[in-house]
């Protein structure tokens, strides 16, 4: 309801802003382009772990300042996927570099605001591969601006990623049922991947996470609190991907760069309690059968294997 109640508030404040009429964006409607990749993998020691970052980076501005708030000591650095919004080209290619990182961009649009390039970057030191746009559906009511959603498969050190990089609509210009549509589009588009799947970036708002962990999707940040002023916007959700453990996803520190906090979340393969569950069984019946066998279960299995886990199964 509150979404509902501040789309239509924020709608009617921007109608009566634009009453001598708002210029509108020149979207970037073909599937094929533009799109923008460069940068370098730099494949760094792997891990256990999948560290993501999502940041809405006002305007992509602020480049060095963020760039030395990635490279912070702190759950921002060393990150494996970083998925930032409101990006141009030039700001991707400038924060890939000073980061020595890959990179993947989708601008959606030529935005009226700040007259430059407005659209979604994924960065890793990683591989990105495949990379690719996916329209969503809907315009904003004012400025006509259409979004795009950057796809690629992250290349990671526990097997191939299937990531959305995305900035649904503002609540300002759509009502909650826009950025449902929005989320749907990009599980449509996730049925055709069988593994792992990440979707990360300003949702604005909780209608479109909530509509991915109703699919299956598990929600690392739900319980983050507010990234933007005293709503949540910033979302990372994942099949096949869990929280690490406790305390291993949050908001950082307001910052200067931008209107929106940075998100991050530590991420592993989901447990498979039933195959562990099954085979500490089996042990159990092997030792009763056999005197003198092994009593000791086997440890719990520390990755979800593709076919296994319940998110895999719903999206096959």
């Amino acid at each position: 309801m509150v979404g509902g109640v501040l789309g239509r508030c924020g709608a009617l404040a921007l109608a009566a802003g634009c009453a001598t009429g708002c210029a509108t964006a020149r979207n970037y409607d073909d599937p094929a382009a533009p799109i923008y990749r460069g940068g370098s993998a730099t494949l760094k020691a792997p891990g256990a772990t999948l560290r993501v970052v999502t940041f809405n980076l006002k305007w992509g501005r602020a480049v060095d300042q963020t760039a030395e708030l990635l490279k912070h000591a702190g759950p921002l650095r060393d990150a494996d996927l970083i998925v930032l919004q409101e990006m141009d080209r030039s700001g991707t290619e400038r924060l890939a570099e000073a980061l020595g990182y890959e990179y993947f961009y989708v601008p959606s649009a030529l935005h009226p605001v700040p007259q430059q390039d407005f659209g979604v970057a994924l960065l890793s030191p990683w591989r990105l591969e495949d990379g690719r746009k996916l329209l969503l559906p809907h315009h904003n009511v004012f400025r006509k601006l259409r979004r795009s959603a950057a796809v690629a498969t992250l290349r990671s050190p526990l097997g191939p990623v299937r990531v959305y990089g995305i900035h649904f609509e503002s609540p300002a210009a759509a009502l909650s049922h826009v950025r449902r549509d929005q989320a749907r589009a990009v599980l449509a588009d996730a049925e055709g991947w069988s593994g792992l799947a990440l979707v990360a970036g300003d949702f604005n708002g909780r209608g479109g996470p909530r509509e991915l962990a109703k699919a299956g999707f598990e929600w690392p940040t739900e319980s983050i609190g507010s990234t933007a002023g005293p709503f949540a916007f910033d979302h990372i959700v994942a099949r096949g991907l869990c929280a690490a453990g406790p305390a291993t996803a949050g908001a950082a520190a307001k910052t200067s760069a931008s209107d929106h906090r940075p998100v991050w979340a530590l991420l592993a393969p989901c447990i498979d309690t039933t195959t562990a569950a099954t085979a500490r069984a089996d042990t159990a019946v092997r030792s009763a059968i056999t005197p003198g066998a092994a009593t000791a279960a086997p440890p719990l299995p520390a990755q979800a294997r593709p076919g296994s886990h319940p998110a895999f199964r719903s999206a096959s």
